[in-house]
């Protein structure tokens, strides 16, 4: 015997789950007239559709980075959708700051331990399912990291594009904007590493041989290689690494000696970029 379903039902749904008026009416027939397991009936479709979407591209959506309110810790989110059209929804941008808000709260260690956290009594995966049921499209949590130091400061790109986050070496209120400057260089320079120390012996080694083979390949003598080479490297960490780019804000400094106008000691211990894409 088929349960009546009421429009008010319909309704409480709806407002409940974000999903469409059909659908909505279906959840509750399939699941007699209760909302509870009708709204499990919808994230259950929406794990199928997600399942149906999953060779489709999402690469649209928002990076957030967000800080603690004592500045020591820090996270990025991105939460990746396949239309910019869903990107800028307002209900998928405050999705993706309640993600980066739980982010900010647990500091899980990684993208699968945060997928797994607790999200009003389901976990942060069943909730991305549960939209992509009520979207339409392809979402994921594409991204997440995290940072903690003496002091974090955050920026994000125009138009949620990018996220950055830079720990800085000493806590002290001052030194809070020249931390989003550098954060904002960072997200201008894509910088790879803090500074040489952190750049990887593959990369070194890469370099070196283009540098040699760029040498080569402008009739330079085989015993001047390395020496010329080694300069090209240098030059290369100039540009790559961020204590030792040429300061956007004001080119009379590098962003380390920006660093030290403000105090001796004051440095970044460490950085993290997400962009979409």
């Amino acid at each position: 015997m088929s349960v009546a379903i009421s429009a008010s039902d319909v309704k409480k749904l709806r407002d409940i789950t974000g999903a469409g008026m059909m659908d909505c009416k279906k959840a509750l027939a399939e699941s007699g007239g209760d909302i509870d397991k009708a709204i499990e009936f919808l994230r259950k479709r929406g794990q199928k559709m997600a399942t149906k979407r999953a060779d489709r591209d999402a690469k649209e959506g928002v990076v957030l980075a967000l800080v603690s309110d004592d500045h020591k810790r820090g996270v990025i989110v991105k939460l990746s959708s396949e239309t910019d059209f869903v990107a800028k929804n307002e209900k998928f941008i405050e999705l993706a700051e309640s993600f980066a808000t739980l982010a900010l709260e647990k500091l899980p260690e990684s993208v699968d331990a945060l997928l797994g956290l607790d999200y009003n009594g389901i976990t942060v995966a069943d909730k991305i399912a549960e939209q992509v049921g009520v979207i339409g499209e392809k979402i994921e949590l594409a991204a997440y990291e995290k940072l903690e130091a003496a002091q974090v400061a955050p920026y994000i790109h125009m138009g949620n594009k990018a996220g950055v986050l830079v720990g800085l070496s000493k806590d002290n209120d001052e030194f809070f904007d020249a931390g989003r400057d550098v954060a904002m260089q960072v997200a201008a320079m894509h910088p790879i590493a803090v500074d040489k120390d952190g750049v990887d012996t593959k990369t070194m080694e890469k370099e070196i041989e283009i540098g040699k083979e760029q040498a080569r390949a402008e009739g330079k003598p085989d015993a001047l290689l390395e020496k010329i080479a080694m300069g090209k490297l240098n030059k290369f960490y100039k540009e790559k690494t961020l204590l030792n780019q040429q300061f956007v804000k004001d080119s009379s400094f590098n962003v380390g000696s920006f660093l030290k106008s403000k105090d001796k000691d004051l440095t970044v211990t460490d950085f993290k970029h997400v962009t979409l894409g």
